[in-house]
């Protein structure tokens, strides 16, 4: 392994080590209120694409490490130890809120002369320049509280209080993030963009996704089976879906 890949693999932004015996990568940016532990279920490599997820300060195993307060900050935190990783082709992934971080991270590969993604994959997520839309801005505490709950017991697990508090205290951080996110208007990025709308989604239309259209010469609007949440399990058609690239 290079000089460089060590030090991407003792770097807290990824929750295992970066292999150098894949021909590709995919970096996967949780939603609001997550961590890299969203894709827990995914395989580690899949068509010969090795899967990567982001770890953001201060949750899971980086609770102890400050919030990152803004995403340009994010996107600041992020850039350093992505760099030497971007030595093979690669994607970004990510999903509802986290899909915002992923654009900017594309945008500001682009606008330093490094590497960029070879496709941005945005899953749930409308456009940046209408991301003060998203419903999770305008709830109160009480309404996000039963949000977690109602999200820990979709995956099965019952929620204690003290889980609930510390999941409502990450995404109350993580929503202050979205709200001070603004892209007033788009900029399109180098490489193709593939949206995807999850057909069983109540929270977000096929309609508010067509803003992303401006965002690339290239842009496909996909429909998935699923709800919000199914791309935790990893379902077989999103993984064909996202290996299409290669």
């Amino acid at each position: 392994m290079t000089t460089g890949s060590c030090t991407a693999a003792a770097s807290p932004w990824f929750v295992r080590p970066p292999s150098p015996d894949h021909p590709a990568r995919m970096f996967c940016f949780p939603f609001a209120g997550s961590g890299a532990s969203a894709f827990s279920a995914w395989p580690a490599v899949t068509d010969g694409i090795e899967v990567c997820p982001v770890q953001f300060p201060g949750r899971e195993n980086r609770l102890a490490h400050p919030h990152y307060g803004t995403y340009g900050d994010l996107v600041d935190g992020l850039v350093g130890p992505l760099e030497p990783l971007l030595d093979r082709p690669f994607a970004f992934f990510g999903h509802c809120a986290g899909a915002l971080p992923a654009y900017e991270t594309a945008l500001r590969l682009a606008e330093r002369g490094l590497p960029g993604p070879d496709r941005l994959f945005v899953s749930g997520q409308p456009a940046p320049h209408d991301a003060s839309r998203d419903r999770m801005l305008t709830m109160t505490e009480p309404e996000l509280r039963a949000e977690v709950e109602s999200f820990l017991r979709g995956r099965g697990i019952e929620p204690r209080p003290d889980m609930v508090d510390l999941g409502l205290m990450v995404l109350l951080r993580d929503r202050a993030a979205a709200a001070g996110y603004r892209r007033e208007k788009p900029v399109a990025l180098p490489c193709p963009v593939v949206v995807l709308h999850w057909r069983d989604d109540t929270d977000v239309s096929l309609d508010a996704l067509e803003g992303w259209r401006p965002y690339a010469d290239s842009v496909e609007i996909r429909t998935v089976d699923g709800g919000r949440h199914d791309f935790m399990d990893a379902p077989d058609e999103l993984l064909k879906l996202l290996a299409s690239w290669r």
